[in-house]
């Protein structure tokens, strides 16, 4: 019992205990998987017959129909209390219980008795030639049929006989090997205690170990509270507050974007007045000598009149289409993008990033004292665990333990070798038994060689060999060997199998169906005054509900001795150890968590002057069709390009003169304008339409879409500053959650670990089962049943083979007379002859 209190140094971590059912784990996230080391143990919890299995439930199966009744319950708890135990009526009822073994056993004695009757009167027949004594064999027509038969039967039991010898043989063997393991079985069941009592230390220690892993996995969260208790604050702001810091972020960036589009699209139009007054003036040059030319005496003459009829009318497209003079300047919105874009709106939203972003740091900071404290709690309750577990006198008990199973085990070393020297004798005298009965049956088998190939058909009863004669003197001294040990074989049968039956029956069957312990858990039974006397005998309170069938199979399931034992109701470690004030100490030092984060502001005033004077910039007023109207015109009223080639063209057919040269000069000045002035202005033209074009996309419903940045905002920083204080409070309390059930998942494990796991009681269950099932029934019961069940075959198999064999003796052995049949003889008489 000393050893079951070196496993309660745990139990006080358990808070309130109780022996129903398995506990359930806290689902902590992030929590340790423990694992106790399991002990293995050497001795088999079941116990194989081995090749002769077979013939123990061959056994079986004649026991069950020699005594089917059920084990007797109300009557073994009479015998036991020996209370209101009628004899005359009870002894009617154990009788009924009995009747097949003892119907077995009169039929026994009556063997035991008769047969020596019959033996000494057939003996003293036979002296007075008389019950086949005389040596005279009268001729039968069906003698060689009669011959035939009773050799053949006489085979076919001789036969049967030799398989019950084998049987007892092969039990009697069984026997003796068996109890030559017994020792080992016994030394078996003992290095299990030992590995019990050494593996509980161990198992104490490693359970205490784990503590210290659960509390650097603490430590290791403490540690980091900046990232985990940070980063789940974090993790609940974000999601509110990303999306509108990324709506101002994107407002920022299209800030710029206009800003740059203004700039680019003022500088364009001023690029683009430039361009078309140069183009312009230049394109009136051209046209103004052209005009001079057309004017001049030389086209008044054919053939130039027709071909210079023909140039004015095209001279009034050569000119410019653009009236950019007319475009509006943005320089006024320009202006005041300019001013929204110097407050930086980009940095002020990455300022509120950096807000939420440091919120891990904040709380880092904030907590270390804090922190310092629960570190210290928690290293206080590592020593208290250290000094409980140094303060019980662990290995004192084991060693008293230890020096109990030391000195059994000497005892059994002393014992068990005289059960050998014991089992030596017994095995000797089944040796005699079975070679007594070998003998018998050899003589059987001698006879029936002897005779069936000594015996002549052809001679007469006074004439047969000598083989045949040999033949039937066999067969005679196996009949007086039967009629000599028949008695005293059958007598060891009846006492083996009174004793076999009622082992197996009484006990053996009875344990294995767990009825022989029904009956050891009847209240008031094995003590009167004591309802259940196991918890009785273990700690003196008999009204505990503990059942010897209950810790079997508590034990056999391998549960843990404080489990199957109900030890809570002995010692309760949690009086000296209060996880609850422990809990409370813990709770308290975490409840100091005050983590204060500052009001978050995720954009100041200035940044939200900035979108606002950002929509009422104008940009969302211009007249950005009136723009792109513009841009789409061609510079020129006429492809100056084309023109020119036509005017060439009508040139080349005058004849050579001062106007076909003045020609041909303008086409040169048109083409280089073409060259020259063309492509400035169509590149303003076209920045001023991509400008244009931006303009329009980020100025469209410019108002609404600030307006309702300029909502979210409002709305996001409505609950930071109404609920940031409680996601804190919340997430810290969750926290402080996550580090007590990392220690209440510890003591969950604890509680699992000793019921069910540790200090198993199985050796316990196994040393029971090794007695019962495996030296009383299985090395001693079973072969003990067989060995009657094979004798007693053989002996019961006498009768008939005594019976048959001295008939069969007249017609092996040689006869001192005979029937002779005389021909002379009217009256066909026979006579003897000497």
């Amino acid at each position: 019992m000393a050893l079951v209190f070196s496993a309660l140094l745990l139990l006080g971590l358990c808070g309130k205990i109780s022996s129903e059912g398995q506990p359930a784990f806290h689902n902590t996230p992030g929590a340790m998987n423990y694992e106790l080391p399991t002990t293995k143990y050497e001795t088999q919890d079941t116990f194989n017959a081995g090749i002769v299995g077979p013939l123990y439930k061959m056994v079986h199966i004649f026991l069950n129909v020699v005594q089917p009744n059920d084990f007797p319950l109300d009557l073994i708890k009479k015998l036991i209390q020996n209370k209101n135990f009628d004899i005359s009526v009870d002894s009617k009822e154990i009788a009924l219980y009995e009747i097949g073994v003892l119907i077995c056993a009169i039929l026994g004695l009556l063997f035991i008795i008769l047969m020596p009757l019959v033996g000494c009167f057939f003996c003293m027949c036979r002296c007075c030639n008389k019950c086949g004594g005389e040596m005279h064999q009268r001729q039968k027509q069906n003698a060689p049929c009669r011959r035939k038969c009773l050799g053949l039967s006489l085979l076919v039991i001789c036969l049967l006989m030799s398989l019950g010898i084998i049987y007892g043989f092969v039990a009697n063997q069984q026997t003796r090997t068996r109890i030559k393991g017994t020792q080992k079985l016994a030394k078996s069941n003992f290095r299990d205690f030992q590995t019990l009592l050494t593996e509980t230390p161990k198992q104490i220690d490693y359970v205490v170990e784990q503590y210290t892993n659960t509390k650097n996995k603490a430590f290791s969260d403490l540690d980091g509270i900046g990232s985990v208790l940070g980063g789940r604050i974090k993790d609940q702001l974000k999601p509110k507050v990303t999306p509108v810091l990324e709506e101002i972020k994107a407002m920022a960036t299209a800030i710029k974007q206009t800003k740059d589009a203004l700039q680019n699209m003022s500088s364009s139009l001023k690029s683009l007045q430039d361009a078309a007054t140069q183009l312009n003036t230049n394109l009136s040059s051209v046209r103004n000598s052209i005009e001079n030319s057309l004017s001049s005496s030389d086209c008044t003459s054919d053939p130039a009149s027709k071909i210079c009829d023909s140039i004015r009318p095209s001279l009034s497209s050569l000119g410019s289409s653009l009236n950019s003079s007319q475009l509006p300047s943005v320089d006024r919105e320009l202006n005041t993008v300019t001013e929204v874009d110097k407050t930086d709106l980009e940095s002020l939203v990455k300022r509120g990033y950096t807000t939420i972003d440091e919120i891990p740091n904040t709380i880092q900071n904030q907590t270390v004292d804090v922190i310092k404290d629960v570190k210290n709690t928690l290293d206080s309750i590592s020593s208290n665990i250290k000094d409980m577990s140094q303060s019980i006198p662990i290995e004192d008990m084991l060693l008293q333990v230890s020096h109990y199973l030391n000195n059994s085990n000497r005892y059994l070393n002393q014992e068990l070798p005289k059960l050998e020297e014991y089992d030596s004798y017994w095995w000797l005298g089944g040796l005699i038994v079975c070679f007594l009965l070998t003998l018998i049956v050899t003589f059987f088998f001698l006879g029936l060689l002897c005779g069936v190939f000594g015996y002549d058909k052809h001679a007469t009863p006074t004439r047969r060999g000598c083989v045949s004669n040999t033949g039937g003197i066999f067969l005679m001294a196996g009949v007086g060997f039967g009629f000599l040990f028949c008695w005293i074989l059958m007598i060891l049968v009846v006492l083996t199998f009174v004793v076999g039956a009622n082992v197996e029956k009484l006990l053996c069957e009875p344990y294995e169906n767990k009825k022989l312990l029904q009956v050891l858990d009847t209240p008031y039974l094995l003590k009167e005054q004591w309802q259940f006397y196991l918890s009785g005998m273990l700690f003196n309170n008999p009204d505990i509900n503990m059942t010897f069938e209950q810790v079997y199979r508590d034990c056999k399931r391998g549960r843990g001795i404080y489990a199957a034992f109900q030890l809570e109701n002995v010692v309760n470690v949690s009086d000296h150890f209060n996880i609850d004030q422990i809990s409370e100490n813990i709770n308290t030092e975490l409840e100091n968590l005050n983590v204060n984060i500052d009001s978050i502001e995720l954009l100041d005033n200035t940044g939200r002057k900035s979108l606002e004077d950002f929509a009422h910039s104008g940009i969302d007023t211009i007249d950005y069709s009136t723009y792109l109207k513009e841009t789409e015109k061609s510079p020129t009223e006429v492809n100056l390009l084309t023109f020119a080639s036509t005017l060439e063209a009508k040139a080349n057919q005058l004849p050579e003169g001062k106007l076909k040269q003045a020609f041909l000069l303008d086409v040169q000045n048109i083409r280089a304008i073409h060259q020259h002035l063309l492509p400035p202005v169509q590149q303003s033209l076209n920045t001023l339409r991509q400008s244009v074009w931006t303009l329009q996309q980020t100025s469209n419903k410019l108002p609404e879409k600030v307006k309702k940045i300029l909502a979210s905002l409002d709305s996001v920083q409505h609950f930071l500053t109404n609920n940031v204080s409680l996601i804190v409070i919340g997430e810290t309390k969750k926290f402080g959650k996550t580090i007590l059930g990392y220690f209440e998942h510890y003591l969950h494990w604890v509680f699992y670990a000793i019921t069910e796991k540790m200090t198993s009681c199985k050796p316990m269950a196994t040393a029971m089962d090794s007695a019962v099932n495996g030296i009383l029934c299985g090395y001693v019961a079973d072969p003990l049943n067989l060995f009657w069940f094979g004798i007693g075959k053989a002996t019961v198999l006498l009768l008939p083979a005594v019976i048959i064999a001295i008939k069969l003796a007249k017609y092996y052995r040689r006869m001192d007379s005979e029937d002779v049949y005389d021909d002379s003889s009217v009256s066909g008489m026979w006579h003897f002859t000497l």
